[in-house]
């Protein structure tokens, strides 16, 4: 049985076990707390399947919510829809409510953030505004209290458990699920830099628009349940800051980033608001969860949950490398790293390890008089040039003159304003970031951009996965460990980026850009700031992947880098191409000694 099996099995069986407590004549006020309990926890849940996974921090989980509320109370009260029916009606419409919303506001890039968060708070407000003024509730409220109730056991506080239940226990599975699938690995390389998860192939903008409809579906359907519970329904309660101000600190407390986590801040902090629930005890209370919260908030900024496995994690790492000390004084070599690697990959959370699949046929990349500008600043003007496979094309420069504004156009960071690029017969000019990279090109930034929240073997991962190679999960992770092998980094692959030198990073960039087959590898500067030994190891590795038939824009300001490795030059100044052809001689011309190189540096290159 594998792991996601395991635990989806285990979520039902305690579901199952839960679910029989209303038969055992459990006291009402109990099945009203635990309602409470399992409300909580699938709303908390929910908002971190987007807030959470993806970062991007709502304030309109209760937008959502009083969709589903209005939604049930509606097609209930005045049109005499079963109340079950009505459930998934109420998902459906808040799904598309925050679908419509996402469409627009996940293409502006500004919009992240506390903006984001600002946003969706005032969408609420709006919501809650057209409710107050329209047949839906008019102003005095609706009674719910003449709508049938189905008896899923004797009492009416057994029914609201059983739903509550169910529907905590179905969130937690999909927040699990998405947690192991492509959605979740792509939601956690949004969350720590959403412009490289683009570049690495990750579609962004879809997957997003996904997790804010699973997120606020679900929201729906707690507004449904919540409706029949209280029985009357208001615009100033149901659109109040109760809900988004719950679940944030909910999430907060047990971890956003962990699929358990919201459930066990939920359960923690309903459990400590209904302990005391009458006059001063109701205020201490809530004094004691806010300064427990004060005190997690400084103690544990990840999480219960999370900074606990983190001190697994530590106690294994620690425990592992005692146990590697004792092999290598026994005799041990390397290999043993490759067989315990191998294993921690097999037991990854996005999946088990299969063998690397075959990149695809090597093609020329090839830019024509393309142009791109800032403002009023001119960065690139009519730069034309063309790399064939298994060919290094150095590009130089100085400071300004384009190099890095080329490779952003190339890989899509940014739009071209007039040009064309292609690789093979693909035009790339009108693609998104994500499409660019799925075609075959990977790039590394001239300062190292990881995924900070994510291992060195899951950073590789992503672009195994989403990149050219279309590798499945598992796939992806062998894949990956099949990359830090070849860069020298298998030793770290369990590491976060923090704990890894400036020489790991690059490595760990270099990395990542292999692990998705490119046909196209774009190196920015990778070079800069190592010592003379680690160069002489980059320069090894980049003419491996020569070989490999990959084609290379080598952008490089060590001149000893650049005549070594490459088999031709292009030198841009402000903008424009001033000289291409042999290393040697294109270094060589007047124009480059004088805007460049400048006279005292001459020699390197005679």
């Amino acid at each position: 049985m594998t792991e996601r099996v395991r635990v989806v099995v285990t979520l039902i069986a305690v579901a199952l076990a839960l679910a029989c407590l209303p038969l055992v004549g459990l006291p009402a006020f109990y099945e009203s707390f635990l309602y409470l309990v399992f409300h909580w926890i699938a709303l908390a849940t929910s908002w971190s399947i987007l807030s959470g996974y993806a970062g991007y921090f709502s304030f309109g989980h209760g937008a959502f919510f009083g969709a589903g509320v209005y939604t049930t109370t509606t097609l209930a009260a005045a049109y005499d829809v079963p109340f079950l029916v009505t459930l998934p009606v109420a998902a459906l419409v808040a799904a598309l409510l925050s679908a419509g919303i996402g469409a627009v506001v996940f293409r502006v890039k500004r919009l992240r953030g506390e903006l984001f968060g600002l946003l969706t708070l005032a969408i609420t407000f709006v919501l809650a505004t057209i409710v107050l003024n329209t047949r839906l509730d008019g102003g005095p409220g609706v009674y719910l209290s003449n709508v049938p109730l189905p008896r899923l056991v004797g009492s009416p506080t057994g029914t609201f458990y059983l739903l509550a239940l169910a529907l905590a226990t179905g969130t937690l599975i999909t927040a699990y699920l998405v947690t192991r699938a492509r959605l979740g690995l792509g939601l956690y390389a949004i969350h720590d830099d959403e412009d490289v998860a683009e570049v690495e192939g990750v579609p962004t903008f879809a997957y997003k628009l996904i997790a804010f409809a699973i997120s606020a579906g679900v929201a729906g359907i707690a507004g449904g349940i919540y409706a029949m519970y209280v029985s009357y329904v208001t615009v100033g309660d149901t659109f109040s800051v109760t809900v988004p101000l719950y679940v944030v600190l909910m999430s907060v407390l047990g971890g956003a980033r962990h699929w358990l986590g919201p459930a066990v801040g939920a359960a923690l902090i309903t459990a400590s608001l209904y302990t005391f629930t009458s006059g001063q005890q109701a205020i201490l209370g809530r004094a004691i969860v806010a300064f427990v919260l004060v005190l997690v908030i400084l103690l544990l900024p990840a999480g219960v949950v999370a900074t606990v496995l983190g001190w697994r994690r530590r106690r294994a790492d620690v425990s592992a490398a005692s146990a590697t000390g004792g092999a290598e004084a026994r005799g041990g070599s390397s290999g043993d790293w490759r067989t315990r690697g191998r294993e921690a990959a097999s037991q990854s959370e996005f999946g088990a390890a299969d063998p690397p699949r075959a990149s695809a046929p090597p093609v020329a990349l090839q830019c024509e008089d393309v142009w791109r500008a800032f403002g009023g600043i001119q960065a690139l003007r009519g730069v034309s040039l063309r790399v064939e496979p298994g060919e290094i094309v150095g590009l130089v420069g100085p400071n300004g003159s384009g190099k890095t504004t080329l490779i952003n156009v190339i890989s899509g960071h940014y739009t071209l304003d007039r040009g064309r690029i292609t690789l093979g017969g693909d035009d790339l000019a009108a693609r998104p970031a994500h499409e660019i990279a799925g075609l075959g090109i990977s790039r590394t930034y001239q300062i190292p951009r990881p995924f900070a929240q994510l291992t060195a073997l899951d950073n590789v991962a992503v672009a195994a996965t989403f990149g050219a190679a279309r590798c499945a999960l598992g796939e992806a992770r062998d894949e990956a460990w099949h990359w830090l092998e070849f860069t020298g980094l298998a030793r770290r692959a369990s590491a976060l980026p923090h704990e890894l030198n400036l020489h790991e990073r690059k490595f760990l960039e270099l990395a990542r850009a292999l692990a998705g087959r490119p046909r196209v590898i774009l190196l920015d500067e990778v070079l800069s700031g190592l010592t003379p030994a680690e160069i002489a190891s980059a320069i090894t590795l980049v003419r491996e992947i020569r070989a490999r038939g990959v084609a290379i824009l080598f952008v490089e300001h060590l001149m000893r880098a650049v005549l070594e490795l490459s088999d031709r030059v292009v030198v841009l100044n402000e903008g424009e191409v001033i000289a291409e052809g042999a290393p040697r001689e294109a270094m060589r011309a007047p124009r480059v000694i004088d805007v460049y190189l400048g006279k005292t540096q001459a020699h390197v290159v005679a």
